[in-house]
């Protein structure tokens, strides 16, 4: 049986010493781990300079266990919420220049 591995965003430290698994978010808000079927797809979603570790599922599943992720997702796809579109501002005559500041007098 061959060997499955997925590739899994992960992010690494400035000096290079510590790397992370990275979680992301399902649509309904809970954290899930992701994998990727190949590094050109990882690429295509993340960007080709985003690192990355080989892991099979059940590595992924031991890791994200104790931290309360039990979702896993494979070769996700980009989600977001729409954009709304924006309603042009019906033309308006531009608002007048403010009056000169006046000095408060004392009395």
């Amino acid at each position: 049986m061959a060997r499955v591995v997925w590739h899994v965003p992960v992010t690494t430290n400035a000096t290079g010493s510590t790397t992370t698994l990275r979680l992301f978010r399902t649509r309904d808000g809970r954290r899930c781990a992701v994998g990727f079927s190949s590094p050109e797809a990882l690429a295509a979603l993340l960007g080709p300079e985003h690192a990355y570790a080989e892991l099979g599922e059940p590595a992924l599943r031991t890791l994200t266990a104790p931290l309360g992720v039990d979702t896993l997702v494979l070769d996700p796809r980009l989600v977001a919420p729409p954009v709304p579109t924006p309603v042009a501002a019906p033309a308006t005559a531009p608002a007048p220049a403010p009056a000169p500041a006046t000095e408060l007098q004392h009395r």
